[in-house]
């Protein structure tokens, strides 16, 4: 069930640039392809690239078009040029039209800090977030809310003031580790939990969105985390000659996200709030039973994800501590001193202490 206070806020956050303009959208798809293309000309020259059963993502982008849904593609995160580079794998085909280019999420202290950075992320499609403080209940992720969520379904919605217009529902694509992960031997290719704010895009969302499960591997090669801080290498790319694998999993089981968005409608109902009955209340942002509903959401996700890994690329089975947030957010908040078997290549970005950049008191929310 969808909040219309949530659609609205979500629709006042993508407004804050000129989006329905057609100007906006002719630089917005030049920006995109441009990005693209450069990012093409990189990997197929310099990297042996290998793309597996592309043929589900596109049965399933048919699918959303034709029942008028959203797209969600959840993703692994190794390296820093995750994106835009995963999007110069996929044939060109896939972008010819700027309704059918993926929206994502991009961390505000790297993509937007000026305003000429933030102008080419926003017309990129990317969307600010502020990943240290604000938690889960911010602009962006309200504004995720409503691209999944069509046009068409807002108007019985008489407190909402759409301004924001799109020919159908966006696709998505999300990293819900929500940090670059790279890990030394034995534990390569291994994930962070998921953190449970990117759950609000399907279980919010006035349409359930078709959801697809991607794993790649290769990229981590071309930008490794121990070259982060270098002004010269960070920028230069690594490993000549790698092999970047992108495998598309199959789409979740839609059963079982219908059913994880009939408990959220119940608890909806169980907790609405008379005085303020289009918003979210305390209890469905920070109660017991939406935090545990949010958490078995995630844990889905990174099973999808996992199972490519596991059955489809051929690794061994992750250790089961990387399951666990409370694991992960011990082994942050120590340092890696509660677990020092577990190494990083280059640093944990998660730890605050290491964003100098950031400022302001941490909330309760900052590591959901």
């Amino acid at each position: 069930m969808s909040q219309s206070d949530v659609l609205q806020r979500g629709d006042d956050f993508l407004m804050q640039y000129p989006r329905n303009s057609k100007v906006w959208k002719m630089f917005s798809h030049f920006t995109c392809l441009f990005t693209v293309g450069v990012s093409k000309l990189i990997i197929t020259s310099l990297y042996n690239v290998e793309l597996n059963h592309f043929d589900r993502l596109e049965r399933a982008i048919d699918k959303a078009h034709d029942q008028n849904r959203g797209i969600m593609t959840v993703m692994n995160h190794m390296s820093v040029i995750d994106d835009p580079f995963i999007w110069a794998v996929f044939p060109w085909k896939t972008y010819r039209k700027l309704d059918n280019i993926r929206w994502c999420l991009g961390a505000h202290n790297v993509c937007f800090t000026n305003k000429f950075i933030s102008t080419y992320f926003s017309l990129g499609q990317t969307l600010s977030t502020e990943r240290f403080g604000a938690g889960p209940f911010q602009g962006s992720i309200d504004a995720t809310v409503r691209l999944l969520s069509p046009d068409e379904t807002l108007k019985n919605m008489d407190t909402l003031k759409s301004h924001f217009k799109m020919n159908r529902p966006a696709w998505v694509h999300v990293y819900p580790e929500g940090f670059v992960l790279q890990l030394q031997p034995p534990f390569s290719n291994s994930m962070r939990y998921f953190k449970w704010g990117i759950t609000r895009m399907i279980l919010e969302s006035t349409r359930q969105p078709v959801i697809v499960p991607i794993f790649t591997t290769g990229f981590e090669n071309i930008a490794p985390e121990d070259t982060a801080e270098s002004p010269v290498d960070r920028y230069l790319p690594a490993g000549y000659g790698t092999k970047i694998n992108v495998t598309v999993g199959k789409e979740i089981d839609e059963h079982v996200i219908e059913n994880y968005r009939a408990e959220w409608s119940a608890l909806v109902e169980k907790y609405k709030n008379p005085d303020s009955p289009h918003d979210l209340t305390d209890e469905l942002k920070w109660g017991k039973e939406a935090q545990e509903l949010r958490s078995r959401v995630a844990a889905t996700l990174r099973e999808n994800v996992a199972k490519i890994r596991h059955e489809e690329r051929g690794f061994p089975q992750e250790d089961k501590r990387f399951k666990s947030p409370q694991w992960w957010k011990r082994y942050t908040t120590t340092e890696g001193a509660s677990d020092p078997d577990v190494k990083f290549i280059g640093k944990n970005w998660a730890i605050r202490r290491l964003q100098s950049c950031l400022t302001g008191k941490e909330s309760k929310d900052s590591n959901k």
